[in-house]
């Protein structure tokens, strides 16, 4: 009987304390799981009696609950529409050479299915791949081309080309870099397809790293630590480096904030005069612990960005993957963001592309084109939706914007309709104490580019007045030919309103058309995603 008693007690112990973890909200974390600190403080304990005294015994048979559900998180995307020229001439906007979207795009494709609609960022999509954009010539920093025809899936409209074309700079003439990197090592991170290749992908940026540049290595869990101080990368350190990377392991909860606050003070103690300075953030962006808010973070980056040091973000992983965050922070951080899905994209953007990524040639680039009512009824910006700003931004020096790295293109596309055209187009009543008035010229528009040196804090302003006489192509250039099978994908990815008579065959058809010499296989890889999106769409 009083064995049988002891054994009821136990039972009714450990029932009563799970089901007060289960129920508390106290103890658990923003996704309603069990937090790890309590997983470790709370473990349900079976009570011995032996001669009168009780003592607590710590069991390990208290399971977690499985992670087998979908948390990612993408930000809301409403659509650019079209604009009535005589009412809103001016549309100005951030460049934006980000090109995670596609990655993540590639990542549900190949898993069989079709992306969240607004996980499909169409700007990140044609930024993704490489096009044969001409060298600048002159002091700027990149070269501007510009190109219009016929719209492939409206042809009673044009579409119209902006490309910016990044200097590649010689790796040799590059100043040292000081690099920290910031790794998420919390128990979220634990998927082959997130530390593990975090890992790897890092020791392929360590082959690309010269002897003068220097690296640390921050790593944030439960809370933030050093697990290697600022190490120059020798080839007598480099095996120290390695070994720093191959020993992170992940557990605990994830303490995003703290970790950014020592990542950005290692880095300003290190600070090279005339640099490349730059915190390199990797995760899956599950921020759970202490400040994790979008809006705490952001004011938290662009409170550090004013110390000259820029931010990378890296994503990794999937189910729990929080893009909405990433891109707020790297946008915040005169930064860029990409998404590693594979160790081939891990080559690509901290291989081959490394420098692009990792050096600014060009910050706050922003455009403001001008479109000319007697050429133009209407027009609107294929994509860029979280990169518009206001009239007034474009000649406001504290206005934050987007950068361009060595090499790197930013290309952007308008759809317009001509000046000639029957169509009805949205607009405003007739102002009462105000008179529109036109200037007669033969110019389709205006377009105006402004910059910061690296280092700079007052822009320099490109202007170019274009003719559409001078960019009306009757047979468009490769260039425009494949990046408009990757703005039409993207369309009927996003089921746009304003998707015409887009189909899956005719993008297809165009790109194998321009796939041209395509040495690294990105434009293959493209027409097969094409394709399978085509299948699963049916």
């Amino acid at each position: 009987m009083k064995t049988s008693a002891q054994t009821a007690l136990k039972l009714g112990i450990v029932f009563y304390i799970t089901f007060l973890m289960a129920c508390s909200p106290r103890m658990r974390n923003n996704e309603g799981k069990i937090s790890e600190e309590y997983m470790k403080k709370d473990m349900p304990m079976v009570v011995e009696q032996d001669e009168g005294i009780v003592s607590p015994v710590v069991t390990d048979d208290f399971e977690k609950p499985e992670e087998n559900f979908n948390t990612e998180a993408y930000d809301k995307i409403t659509e650019n529409q079209f604009v009535a020229v005589v009412n809103n001439p001016l549309s100005t906007f951030s460049v934006d050479v980000d090109r995670a979207a596609y990655a993540n795009v590639r990542r549900y494709l190949t898993g069989n299915s079709l992306p969240p609609q607004d996980a499909v960022r169409i700007e990140e999509m044609i930024n993704y791949f490489d096009y044969s954009y001409p060298q600048p010539t002159g002091t700027n920093p990149f070269s501007v081309t510009m190109e219009m025809s016929t719209c492939f899936w409206n042809t009673n409209h044009y579409l119209v080309s902006i490309a910016l074309q990044g200097k590649n700079v010689d790796v040799s003439k590059l100043p040292a870099s000081n690099l920290v990197f910031l790794i998420d090592c919390s128990g979220s991170m634990s998927d082959e397809n997130k530390l593990p290749l975090l890992k790897q992908s890092f020791k392929i940026l360590m082959d690309e790293l010269r002897p003068e540049d220097k690296v640390a290595i921050v790593v944030y869990a439960g809370a933030a630590g050093l697990a290697l101080q600022s190490t120059t990368c020798t080839k007598d350190n480099l095996d120290k480096i390695v070994n720093a990377f191959d020993k992170l392991e992940a557990g605990g909860s994830t303490a995003g904030g703290e970790g950014i606050e020592l990542a950005y003070k290692i880095a300003t103690d290190n600070f090279i005069k005339g640099g490349n300075n730059r915190v390199i953030l990797a995760t899956d962006g599950d921020f759970n612990v202490g400040m994790s808010s979008d809006a705490a973070m952001e004011r938290l980056i662009e409170q550090k960005r004013e110390s000259g040091v820029f931010l990378t973000v890296l994503g990794f992983g999937m189910g729990n993957y929080k893009d909405s965050k990433m891109e707020k922070l790297s946008n915040a951080g005169n930064g860029n963001y990409a998404y590693i899905d594979n160790i081939l994209e891990a080559k690509k953007t901290l291989g081959k592309e490394m420098w692009g990524t990792l050096f600014t040639i060009a910050k706050d680039v922003k455009l403001q084109i001008e479109f000319n009512p007697a050429k133009v009824k209407a027009y609107r910006l294929i994509g860029y939706e979280n990169r518009m700003l206001n009239k007034e931004d474009f000649n406001d020096d504290k206005k934050d914007a987007g950068d361009i790295g060595s090499g790197h293109s930013v290309t952007a596309f308008y759809e317009i309709i001509p000046s000639n055209s029957k169509e009805e187009v949205k607009g405003v009543d007739e102002l009462e104490y105000q008179k529109l008035t036109s200037v007669t010229s033969d110019n389709m528009m205006t377009v105006k580019l402004r910059y910061k040196e690296p280092d700079g804090t007052e822009s320099k302003l490109i202007t170019h007045k274009v003719k559409d006489s001078d960019i009306l192509k009757a047979s468009p250039s490769e260039n425009f030919m494949f990046a408009s099978s990757v703005i039409e994908f993207g369309l009927l990815l996003r089921k746009s309103e304003l998707k015409g008579n887009a189909g899956y065959k005719q993008l297809i058809d165009r790109a194998k058309l321009a796939k041209g010499t395509d040495t690294e296989g990105y434009r293959s890889e493209f027409i097969k995603l094409a394709e399978t999106a085509q299948l699963l769409s049916k």
